[in-house]
């Protein structure tokens, strides 16, 4: 995240607020090409993946979503009351 620069200056002439605008619109327009270039280097398409890449990915994502799944499960179990689903042992007493 970029710093956040908190100051306050007191302006006497419009021509020192010109200025202040201008050197604003330069900062704005570094901070701009920052961010841009880092938004792009974080989306970089990888390329010649091999088929051992590809496999050892497919293996991985599937082994996150079999553990996000029994996540999920064991929560609606523990705490489905929370969730609007009533417990099986409600249901009998009434």
């Amino acid at each position: 995240m970029l710093p956040v620069k908190k100051t306050t200056h007191q302006y006497h002439t419009l021509e020192e607020i010109r200025l202040r605008k201008e050197e604003l619109a330069t900062e704005l327009q570094q901070d701009n090409a920052k961010f841009s270039s880092l938004w792009n280097q974080t989306f970089i398409k990888r390329e010649g993946s091999t088929k051992g890449e590809y496999i050892s990915g497919l293996i991985t994502n599937s082994i996150t979503a079999i553990d996000a799944f029994l996540l999920v499960r064991k929560l609606m179990k523990g705490y489905g009351n929370l969730f609007g689903k009533s417990s099986k042992k409600s249901k009998n007493r009434r």
